[in-house]
């Protein structure tokens, strides 16, 4: 069955992780830089385990350097979105990466962003909201300078305020703070938590940042108390299956928890994280999806309501996604 017709939302993407590696290969050729062992023999990107990968995503953005590279990624990767049927995304921003933290600077690369959002809004019928994404191990200061980007653009487009990176850095309640400048600025929020670390990790990123969405978060099954309490406290994952997978989080397909954490009625939506990383986009992801747990086109359809449902977007965006996935054949 082929799933690249059905209109469909993407709530957990990385828009330098969605980076196509042909894109930062001519990006690279174009500056004069060597980004040759980055890559495989057949073109993807290569890495040995998640803090290699961190590395070689790392050098990979190290040639995005400009508000006019960004502008062309932007494109790109919604380009490569709308190809997989993406009707609405919403993409993790870093000014780390966007001005060094420089609200001035960061103004401008969003400028190119939005720029570029609503080109392919109009032309590809994509629509996308950004999300400032504070990198843990870069350390809870940096991640104050990033809430403050936040609250100085948040607006129709800036609409979340979240955490990506290591895991295994700190704590949760160490961002306490720059979470709470996000919140004060009308920012949703959500946070990385229960990827590399168990139940506990989601469980301080709902009491110590207080987040209504979780990036991955599928560690929840393996404490069913805290999983009483996603559905309870209504929170939704953004799970990403294929990267769970190709990360070594779980051995295959068959032993992640998506299908369970749904059975057992929690809010679960499905992301790419980093497509071409982990050799996927939300088509692969529904077909490998369907093939393991059975899940036929009604299934998706209910997983895009609940992830419009959950998006960062105002009343009005969310009705107009809405009745795309309600009205469009497929």
């Amino acid at each position: 069955m082929s799933f690249k017709a059905l209109p469909k939302v993407e709530l957990h993407l990385h828009i330098e992780g969605a980076a196509p590696p042909e894109f930062i290969r001519g990006l690279a050729k174009e500056k004069h830089v060597d980004l040759s062992g980055i890559f495989t023999d057949d073109g993807g990107y290569a890495y040995r385990d998640f803090s290699h990968f961190l590395e070689v995503y790392e050098a990979a953005t190290s040639v995005l350097k400009s508000p006019e590279d960004f502008g062309r990624l932007t494109k790109a990767v919604l380009e490569d979105c709308a190809e997989a049927g993406v009707v609405y995304a919403e993409t993790f921003l870093s000014p780390d990466f966007c001005g060094g933290r420089d609200v001035g600077a960061w103004r401008e690369y969003l400028a190119a962003i939005q720029e570029a959002a609503a080109e392919c809004e109009r032309d590809a019928g994509i629509t996308l909201r950004g999300i400032v994404t504070a990198i843990r191990h870069f350390g809870p200061e940096p991640a104050r300078e990033t809430a403050i980007c936040a609250q100085q653009t948040a607006g129709d487009f800036i609409t979340g305020f979240g955490m990506g990176g290591d895991e295994n850095a700190g704590k949760q309640g160490d961002f306490a703070y720059a979470f709470d400048m996000a919140r004060e600025a009308g920012l949703r929020l959500t946070t990385h938590a229960g990827e590399w670390r168990g139940p506990d990790e989601v469980r301080a990123a709902l009491d110590d940042l207080k987040v209504e969405r979780i990036g991955h978060g599928v560690r929840s099954i393996e404490d069913l108390t805290l999983v009483e309490r996603l559905v309870e406290d209504d929170i939704t994952l953004e799970v990403c299956p294929g990267s769970n997978v190709f990360l070594g989080v779980y051995p295959d397909l068959s032993a992640h928890p998506i299908a369970k954490l749904r059975e057992r009625g929690v809010k679960v939506t499905v992301s790419t994280d980093d497509p071409p990383f982990f050799r996927t986009d939300l088509v692969t992801e529904y077909e490998n999806l369907s093939r393991q747990f059975g899940w036929e086109t009604s299934d998706f359809n209910a997983l895009n309501l609940t992830a419009i449902d959950a998006a960062f977007c105002d009343d009005a965006t969310r009705a107009r996604v809405r009745k795309k996935l309600e009205t469009q054949d497929v």
